[in-house]
């Protein structure tokens, strides 16, 4: 399985954890950057990279850092056929990949410590979609609405 990651600087050091952590256990990664904490960075275009990969390669995964975590979840929702959340606890994250597929995991370094940070990673990792019906019936609906927004 492919993972990519990006970041800012508020992320950076996290994220660098989390590669070491990831190669360790001998996943494929690759990193969109930061590549070095630069404090004015900006990160949309470092996530726009990881997202965009992540949606065109089936089956690979993203995570993405920064300060809250929210403005990089907002900047890889932007990109087709990704379904990125935030990741808070042990059940946010077995939630949104069993419930809606996520592909992309953004953590937030002002709320989890690098421990904390690897075991949402696993957990991301580890945890399969459920393929209910109900949850496909509602992939395909809000796929639908990206599809309507493009045309």
């Amino acid at each position: 399985m492919k993972i990519y990651l990006a970041s800012d600087h508020a992320g950076f050091s996290l994220k660098e954890g989390i590669k070491r952590f990831l190669l360790e256990g001998g996943y494929e990664v690759e990193d969109f950057g930061a590549f070095s904490y630069h404090k004015d960075d900006d990160y949309p275009l470092f996530i726009e990279k990881a997202a965009e990969k992540v949606s065109r390669e089936e089956g690979s995964l993203g995570i993405v850092f920064g300060k809250s975590g929210t403005g990089e979840e907002i900047a890889a929702n932007k990109i087709r056929n990704v379904r990125a959340f935030t990741g808070v606890d042990r059940e946010n994250v077995i939630l949104a990949r069993q419930h809606n597929n996520a592909n992309v995991l953004s953590l937030g370094s002002e709320f989890v410590t690098l421990e904390k940070a690897k075991e949402l990673v696993g957990l991301f990792i580890s945890t399969p979609f459920s393929n209910k019906p109900r949850h496909i019936r509602r992939l395909d609906e809000i796929a639908q609405i990206e599809e309507e927004e493009e045309a």
